[in-house]
């Protein structure tokens, strides 16, 4: 099933710098916006991007600047879905992700009704990404000690959720 729909924030509820920001699937024609921060191939948005299940470009005046997306698990698991989502660095520390979070809340638990429990691992040096997470509601529920390894080292990660109930209320 493809999905075509494009998320925008209330203007009544957030005036700033970027009235325009919007979520919207990711397209081919998007490979040139994409490449300034994402290093990737560009063969990554046809064969990755475009087919992901949840995966949209986070846009200012319709240019990718970013991308988040929910992953879906499985069988038992099918109740969890994990965030993850990448922005320019030019863009970071302006509350664009906590905006985009919000909107894939807003939205995620409409689209997947089965779905109980959104997820976001964080590295836990990424203090930035955490608060952002915080802001847009998620709960930190621990710390997953050398829970992955980057660039030959194990790393600890920071565990956040946000569950359908927690929308609800």
């Amino acid at each position: 099933m493809e999905v075509t729909s494009v998320v925008q924030l209330d203007q009544t509820k957030a005036k700033d710098e970027y009235p325009n920001l919007s979520l919207r699937p990711l397209q081919v024609s998007d490979v040139d916006d994409f490449m300034v921060w994402a290093s990737d191939e560009k063969n990554y948005i046809k064969n990755i991007v475009v087919p992901h299940p949840w995966l949209r470009a986070i846009c200012i005046d319709d240019r990718p600047v970013g991308a988040i997306s929910v992953s879906a698990n499985s069988g038992n698991d099918k109740c969890r879905g994990e965030l993850g989502y990448v922005l320019a660095s030019k863009y970071w520390g302006k509350g664009i992700v906590t905006r985009a979070v919000k909107m894939v809340v807003d939205t995620i638990f409409v689209e997947w009704p089965h779905l109980e429990r959104l997820e976001a691992l964080v590295d836990v040096e990424n203090v930035g990404s955490q608060r952002e997470l915080e802001k847009a509601g998620f709960q930190r529920e621990g710390v997953l000690r050398k829970y992955f390894i980057v660039k030959g080292r194990s790393r600890d990660r920071v565990m956040f959720s946000f569950l359908s109930t927690d929308y609800q209320s």
